[in-house]
């Protein structure tokens, strides 16, 4: 496993190097403006360089595990799916709608994988629903510096003590990766994930999550929301807010609550690290709590998603006081 985490966290550091060089040559840049976050022109695409390590990944333990090459086979088209498409809207913005279906068609295509490895139809209905939700969760998620990559990281590296066979390595592959990408990004970027990057973590961790799911009981299975929680809530609660407000939810913005506390705070490394925290203590948890009886898991997770949706609340109303500009 040491060889294993050492060749990815290298793949994510060279790649990232290498991706930042192409980004600059390409003039791929994010500008700032009132939809933005930071302050200077940045270098996107970096994680381009997560998605080669994870089909690498996928590739190498299809070939060292034959009964989930199905899955893997699966998992590894719909990565290079949402990836492809968020490669292409890198370089020029596609619609939404078209970003939309490709994220559709790579849900589907891991909803069928997951049928055919354990045959089980709400299990890969479930899967579709999260593949497709938390792709676009990262995508809307990542808006500061750190804040995506960190939160697959730790999420990724506690999936990866969770499970075993081929989707342990492949968690590990996706903790190391992110590893590998941070030190471009954190605690200020030179290169930001792109779509290529964001929507592919997030369709990996829905992948992942529905391996802790396949191999759990009902109600321990639920667990897996509780590190997840801190980007479920500000992301479905920010966007229902803009669709109460009759904006045009799809678009690009600088609502989130994420977004709201760095304006505040005129920097994006407190804001990150507290979300990790956050992460990290929904992740012990989640490990804690995974033997408890089904009432009390629960109990546990309402009381969880309600101390974070009190927290998101309690930022939405401190929104007035944020200074309009921001340092990075």
């Amino acid at each position: 496993m040491t060889l294993w985490l050492s060749l990815h966290l290298a793949i994510g550091l060279l790649g990232t190097w290498l991706a930042r060089r192409y980004a600059l040559n390409a003039n791929l840049l994010d500008h700032p403006g009132e939809r933005r976050s930071h302050d200077a022109a940045t270098p996107r695409g970096g994680g381009i360089a997560i998605v080669a390590s994870l089909l690498l990944a996928a590739i190498w333990l299809g070939f060292q595990f034959p009964d989930r090459r199905i899955w893997l086979s699966c998992f590894a088209t719909g990565l290079a799916v949402v990836g492809g498409v968020g490669w292409m809207d890198d370089h020029r913005p596609l619609s939404a709608w078209i970003r939309l279906a490709a994220h559709v068609l790579a849900g589907v295509l891991l909803a069928w994988g997951v049928q055919l490895t354990h045959g089980n139809p709400w299990l890969s209905v479930g899967t579709f629903i999260f593949a497709v939700g938390l792709t676009n969760v990262w995508n809307f998620m990542d808006g500061i510096d750190g804040l995506a990559a960190t939160q697959a990281g730790l999420i990724a590296a506690t999936i990866a003590l969770w499970l075993s066979g081929s989707e342990q390595w492949l968690a590990a592959a996706l903790a190391a990766a992110c590893g590998g990408f941070l030190p471009q990004n954190f605690p200020r970027a030179k290169v930001f994930l792109g779509d290529v990057g964001s929507g592919a973590i997030g369709f990996s961790i829905a992948a992942l999550a529905s391996s802790v799911v396949a191999g759990q009981q009902v109600s321990s299975s639920f667990l897996i929301l509780l590190p997840l929680a801190a980007f479920l809530v500000d992301s479905s609660l920010t966007l229902a807010s803009r669709m109460l407000r009759g904006e045009k939810w799809w678009r690009a913005h600088a609502d989130h609550s994420f977004q709201i506390w760095a304006r505040k705070l005129r920097a994006h490394w407190p804001v990150t690290l507290a979300y990790a925290v956050w992460t990290v203590m929904g992740c012990v948890i989640w490990l804690a709590f995974r033997k408890e009886e089904y009432a009390f898991i629960t109990l546990s997770l309402l009381a969880w998603y309600m101390a974070t949706s009190l927290f998101w609340l309690y930022l939405r109303r401190r929104r007035n006081d944020a200074p309009s500009g921001i340092r990075e």
